[in-house]
């Protein structure tokens, strides 16, 4: 009686797979094709310009947003960050000009209590005059305005192209001051260390967008076509 059951239960399997198939292979539903849509076409939107602008230029220094999207990039951002790096760019901002008045006199003056100033900064692109593309703030390269107020009133006296023989040192960050002084126009290669964060003296320094760089070395490529001054004059800075 178990062999026969087996048996009964083999055919019966096979009988409903049988079944089964020719239920699949049947045209009960047969395929209808659909006419060709007649109606409004959808509107897609055109595909974003992806930037052109290569990471490094040809002289091997980072661009403004090659430097930038490494920063950004979890496979990159040590190739940016881990030693100091060169960026090249053009000057587009720069708070020189925006400097409160009781914070522009010569070095040796303590500025008010009150007095409340930005560190000095100035911001580079990739393109001449354009604050709307991604920047880069660099930092480090004065602690206040009133040791800007000091190379201003040693470097304004040189002629163009002119280096001081002594230049303005800043004996607290123990950098020399740049000469010519960052000016808006000017396309520069500023050398130092790359973070979305700086601390310049006591006074941390965050740009979570673009990044800071602390000043090392900086080189004019071209030269602003004005020299870099204080809204408010003052005769300590020589003007």
């Amino acid at each position: 009686m178990h062999k026969l059951a087996k048996q009964a239960i083999g055919a019966c399997s096979l009988a409903a797979l049988l079944v089964a198939a020719a239920g699949c292979s049947g045209d009960d539903n047969p395929y209808k094709p659909a006419p060709a849509w007649s109606g409004k076409r959808a509107s897609i939107p055109a595909p974003p310009t992806l930037p052109s602008t290569p990471i490094k230029g040809g002289d091997g220094s980072y661009t403004v947003f090659g430097a930038i999207h490494q920063l950004r990039s979890l496979l990159h951002g040590k190739d940016v960050t881990a030693n100091p790096i060169t960026i090249t760019g053009y000057i587009v901002d720069s708070n020189i000009g925006r400097a409160p008045k009781c914070s522009i006199h010569k070095t040796g003056k303590a500025d008010p209590a009150d007095c409340n100033m930005e560190v000095p900064s100035f911001w580079i692109s990739d393109n001449k005059g354009d604050m709307k593309s991604p920047k880069i703030r660099v930092v480090g390269w004065a602690r206040n305005y009133a040791v800007i107020c000091d190379a201003m009133k040693a470097y304004n006296k040189l002629k163009p192209g002119e280096q001081p023989k002594e230049p303005v040192n800043d004996d607290i960050l123990n950098v020399p001051l740049p000469n010519p002084l960052p000016q808006i126009g000017a396309k520069v290669k500023i050398t130092g260390a790359y973070n979305v964060a700086k601390t310049v003296v006591s006074d941390m320094v965050s740009e979570p967008t673009g990044g800071v760089i602390a000043y090392q070395k900086l080189e004019t490529v071209e030269p602003a076509p004005d020299v870099a001054t204080f809204t408010v004059k003052n005769p300590d800075c020589g003007g």
